[in-house]
């Protein structure tokens, strides 16, 4: 019996349905409609009810899923207690907030294919809130994003960065006066959707700051790219790990109550990559240490 069988039923057990468990395992609907047809027939037993359009588990499926997790761990991990070092093959599907994608996540990816040629990172970007689903999921083995407001039990969070909130603004500003800038330039918000847009919201708010709204942006990496380009300023992260066109910059401190974003990489409990996910981790802190090290020698 084919291992691909058991992670196919698990990713339809996760997202509940056959058109998204196709986008999970990369094959299509149809394929992913054969795939279980053939699990049954080679168990003996049916594993869904089939009396509506969208075929769900029927309660002896949902009790093979389980069992059907713990088989795919096992052979995922299979050489781990001999080798003392997980299978660094394969596919890791990562997901990662905007912020971190021109910087921090290409270092760190090229770190771990360096030392672990055999295995492919696939990178997904979204904001923290849909990356967190995501990973409940199953659709992605692990994410770099803001601290959750609340890890639910299943779930592994594990930090390893924090990042004070700046104001930003273009070279072409000189002012240097935080209340007059934001009293006088226009202000670019980051959703409220995302973690660090709320940051910015809240600080606003209790410092009872008015800005001259110009524009919101569903990504960090464009409301960087609209200040750099003087469209305006904004709040937001002094990010860790920065890429060329946030390195240019100005980043004025907000005062000593300035928030501060947690950066840390999300998995599931019971995710059979989670060794790979620490060597990932790993290499995050090296990337971060790198960064800090050489912004204090500057």
């Amino acid at each position: 019996m084919s291992i691909t069988l058991f992670k196919t039923l698990i990713a339809v057990a996760e997202t509940g349905s056959f058109r998204r468990a196709a986008g999970v395992v990369s094959v299509t609907d149809a394929a992913v409609g054969q795939q279980m047809r053939r699990l049954e027939a080679q168990l003996g037993v049916v594993l869904f009810d089939r009396s509506e359009k969208t075929p769900r588990l029927n309660q002896l499926g949902k009790a093979l899923v389980p069992k059907a997790q713990a088989v795919v761990a096992a052979y995922d991990t299979i050489l781990d207690d001999l080798t003392g070092d997980p299978r660094m093959i394969g596919e890791l599907t990562l997901g990662a907030v905007p912020s971190t994608i021109r910087g921090l996540i290409p270092k760190t990816a090229k770190r771990v294919v360096e030392r672990y040629p055999d295995l492919h990172i696939r990178v997904v970007p979204g904001v923290s809130p849909d990356l967190l689903e995501q990973v409940e999921q199953g659709v992605l083995d692990a994410a770099v994003l803001s601290a959750p407001a609340r890890v639910p039990s299943r779930l592994n969070w594990m930090p390893f960065v924090q990042e004070e909130l700046v104001l930003l603004t273009s070279a072409a500003v000189t002012q240097t006066d935080m209340r007059q800038i934001l009293a006088t330039q226009p202000y670019i918000r980051h959703t409220r959707k995302a973690a660090v847009g709320l940051l910015a919201e809240e600080w606003l708010s209790r410092h009872k700051l008015t800005v001259q709204d110009a524009m919101e942006m569903s990504s960090f990496e464009d409301v960087v790219s609209m200040v750099a380009h003087g469209l305006g300023v904004s709040v937001g992260p002094n990010i860790c790990v920065p890429d060329a066109i946030f390195s240019t910059l100005r980043r004025l401190p907000l005062g000593p109550d300035a928030p501060r974003r947690m950066l840390g990489v999300l998995t599931r409990a019971d995710c059979s990559k989670l060794q790979l996910v620490q060597r990932v981790l790993e290499q995050l802190k090296a990337v971060v240490a790198t960064a800090r090290s050489r912004e204090f020698d500057a």
